[in-house]
């Protein structure tokens, strides 16, 4: 939110140095993002006189003036402005100035072979306006040779942040009340102009929706005159990015400026019957001041007449029902709208306004009556008019939250003493009312004070957090013990070995687009869809890892990323039997691209496989303590990989037939054209929550690893070939082996596959190669034997029979 300084002191009075005010904002917890002063954007340029004007010897358009700058000989300018003449005043660039509208730097040039030194500049060049049919005109009394800056009356413009939870300062009034609070100045009232009320409305005012409009305000002033607003209000508008566009517009945009208070002027003559605040029909359409039309749905509210709907309540008006120059007689509308439901009716329709980023963070209920009156004394002073009275249809939230409070929590959640004088001090400057037994009032504003924590917030931010000491935690004498849990300690780890893989972490959004969810959730679980989403893009609680990697994949390839090796620690969410969240910690990765770069030894570039995500998952699960050399490679079912891999190329890896540690392998191209992306993608899922953990050792605990003492005795191969069906899973085979003597047996690896020849059909050939490790003593004959027949026999349960 953006505001001049002169701004800030119509409310503030206070002789603090703009440094002294910035840093105030920062230290009470509105951050200044930014200063910027006009007075620098003006610079060079100056309050000037024209004493002649001539026509100019070669051009039918152009006229060269002489210019009186205050000091020294008159300057010879070209114009090209055709209200340039003699006797009146202006701004005049001098070499040297950058104009602010273009960034042109001027300088002493020859236009059409005269020599012109600057130039005259008009409202638009200045960035004061969009008028550019001529120069500036100044009044008579504006002093030659000022600069122009002073004489405009710049003042230093701050941009500061205002978070979601501070509704109360998305106006300079509140601000203001923050600073003064802090001890930076006296907050002045509110001047209420005078005015006199006179008859009844004459037009029906009333809400059909409570629910949705609680409070719905409004008056007609009858005999308005619209026009060009006075300068300070244009000052003021402009000092907080708003184009000034009429005063009777103007003037509802400064209330919400200065007041945090959204209102909106009709044009009595264009509407029809009673004016209503209901819910909006299926499929009616309203075109906003935008100049976009918007289909409405049953869960929005308008704000309509006998005809039509002239209004998205609370967030945009209509265009054929606005404000114009010719308007005399106007309707003013104040109200208070539900915070959720303009939220929703704002995501849903893509329309942002500052209506609604006031509305659906909360509005002072109480500034009802206060705001209406004052918008009303501010039309009748500047545009004239007699003004009815008001009408109050509905009503506005109107009990306060009344809090217990212990000023003693303020040094326990705080960690600063602050003497109760103090604290009650700083609580009923911001406005909240404490009574002799701590039990403070607080106002409707506040919407975001909901305890006494808050509370010891408010005092806390006032007094200064500058002031909270730096305490170090305490600690237990001796070594320091390690904090860290088995699942920290585990991600960690898994952490370190994915980017030890040529993997780059990401950190994508636990929300996702329905679709995308829907799209991932395992068969029969629920997904976690929010009521109240920040966006309809981050509507559904995640129930997998691999849409935001997908997405973030694409972003990569979308910049020219020819690979992409991406993983992400975090939560899928659904909904656990109890109605409770249901969080699974879980490893995602994803490869697509390229898996090597093409070039002269390898040629094309190469794609990874499903192989590519198997041996990737294998390696992390045995970096976290699973037991790789157990684990079953066994085909997707619904609780696997689901709908979302390939199914010819894809698998999960088990611990028994029924625990699922990992998923693996391709994604589909209907999941690839889902996300808008070209394969072959490859993509892992590591349930975490699936490993088994270590079980506890028993005895002292070591730090240290216990030494290695390689075997006295040299290691034993024998090679095995086997005939087993062309279905059989390899994996399946080597784990039969490897188990038939698992004292003597300590590795086995596939070295060769065959089919064809003399193999019979259905049938593949698969070569092992068994290591046996001695003991105490070599092994003979009898005993390499008797291993050799537990190997072929254990083989041959899976329907393997040795190659003879």
């Amino acid at each position: 939110m953006k505001f001049s300084v002169t701004w800030l002191k119509d409310h503030l009075e206070t002789d603090a140095t703009l440094s002294e005010i910035t840093n105030a904002l920062t230290a009470i917890g509105l951050e200044v993002e930014g200063v910027e002063d006009p007075a620098e954007r003006l610079a060079g340029f100056k309050v000037a006189k024209v004493l002649t004007a001539e026509k100019h010897p070669d051009a039918d358009k152009l006229q060269v003036l002489s210019v009186d700058t205050g000091e020294g000989d008159p300057l010879q300018v070209v114009c090209g402005a055709p209200n340039a003449r003699a006797g009146m005043k202006g701004v005049l660039g001098l070499p040297g100035a950058v104009v602010p509208a273009n960034g042109m730097q001027l300088r002493k040039s020859a236009i059409r072979g005269v020599e012109s030194n600057g130039m005259m500049c008009s409202v638009r060049e200045l960035e004061l306006g969009d008028e550019h049919d001529g120069i500036i005109e100044l009044p008579d009394d504006a002093s030659v040779g000022h600069a122009f800056a002073d004489y405009q009356g710049s003042s230093p413009i701050i941009d500061v942040a205002i978070t979601p939870n501070r509704p109360d300062c998305m106006g300079v009034y509140g601000i203001a009340r923050d600073l003064a609070a802090a001890g930076l100045g006296t907050l002045k009232p509110v001047a209420f102009p005078k005015f006199e009320a006179s008859g009844a409305c004459p037009v029906e005012i009333r809400t059909d929706d409570p629910d949705g409009c609680p409070a719905f305000y409004g008056r007609v002033i009858k005999g308005v005159k619209n026009g060009p607003s006075p300068d300070w209000l244009q000052q003021r508008l402009s000092s907080a990015g708003q184009r000034p566009i009429s005063l009777l517009v103007d003037l509802t945009n400064y209330l919400m400026l200065a007041f945090g208070r959204p209102a909106h002027a009709y044009d009595l003559a264009k509407l029809s019957g009673a004016v209503v605040a209901r819910r909006a029909k299926a499929g009616e359409q309203v075109l906003a001041l935008n100049e976009k039309t918007y289909t409405l749905d049953e869960s929005m509210v308008v704000i309509a007449d006998d005809a039509q709907v002239h209004d998205i309540a609370g967030i945009m008006g209509g265009e054929h029902s606005g404000v114009s120059d010719d308007t005399t007689d106007l309707l003013l509308e104040i109200a208070y709208f539900d915070p959720a439901r303009i939220g929703v009716t704002g995501r849903k329709l893509g329309l942002a306004s500052d209506a609604r980023t006031r509305f659906e963070r909360g509005v002072d209920p109480e500034f009802l009556d206060d705001g209406l009156d004052l918008l009303t004394g501010l039309i009748v002073e500047l545009a004239g008019g007699e003004a009815s009275e008001s009408v109050r249809a509905g009503t506005a939230p109107s009990e306060p939250l009344v809090v217990a409070f212990d000023t003693g929590l303020t040094s326990q959640l705080g960690g600063v003493d602050v003497p109760d004088n103090e604290q009650r001090r700083i609580l009923e400057s911001l406005g909240f009312a404490v009574d002799d037994k701590w039990n403070v009032t607080c106002p409707l504003r506040r919407n975001d004070i909901e305890g006494a924590a808050d509370l010891v917030e408010e005092v806390v931010r006032i007094h200064g957090l500058d002031k909270v000491e730096s305490v170090a935690l305490p600690r237990m004498d001796g070594v320091a013990r390690p904090t860290a849990t088995p699942a920290q300690l585990l991600e960690r780890k898994l952490r370190r070995a994915a980017a030890a893989s040529g993997f780059d972490e990401a950190i994508t959004w636990s929300f996702l687009p329905s679709d995308a969810a829907e799209h991932f959730a395992p068969e029969g679980e629920q997904l976690w869809v929010l009521d109240n989403p920040i966006s309809e893009d981050m509507k559904a609680m995640r129930p997998s890892l691999i849409p935001g990697l997908l997405m973030a994949a694409q972003r990569n390839a979308d910049h020219g990323a020819s690979t992409t090796r991406l993983f992400e620690l975090g939560r899928r969410y659904f909904r656990g039997g109890n109605g409770m969240s249901d969080e699974r910690p879980t490893l995602g990765l994803v490869l697509a691209g390229d898996k090597t770069q093409r070039g002269w030894a390898a040629g094309k570039a190469a794609q990874f496989d499903a192989f590519d995500a198997k041996a990737a998952a294998i390696q992390l699960l045995e970096a976290a303590g699973a037991p790789a050399d157990r684990l079953m490679v066994m085909e997707p079912v619904a609780e696997g990989t689901g709908g979302q891999f390939h199914p010819g190329q894809s698998a999960t890896l088990r611990l028994g037939p029924k625990k699922v540690l990992a998923r693996f392998g391709m994604l589909h191209p209907a999941t690839l054209n889902a996300f808008d992306m070209a394969g072959p993608v490859a993509a892992v899922e590591i349930f975490l929550d699936a490993i088994p953990a270590k079980k506890a050792g028993k005895g002292p605990v070591s730090f240290a690893r216990p030494s290695f003492a390689p075997p006295a005795l040299q290691s034993v191969t024998r090679d095995f070939a086997f005939l087993v069906p062309e279905a059989l899973a390899a994996g399946d085979l080597l784990r039969a082996v490897q188990g038939a003597d698992k004292a003597n047996i300590v590795g086995a690896r596939v070295f060769d596959l065959f089919t064809g020849g003399n193999v019979p059909e259905g049938q593949k050939s698969l070569a092992i190669e068994v290591t046996l490790q001695p003991g105490e003593k070599s092994f003979k004959d009898a005993e390499l034997a008797e291993i050799s027949d537990k190997i072929v026999a254990a083989a041959a349960k899976h329907g393997a029979e040795l190659r003879g």
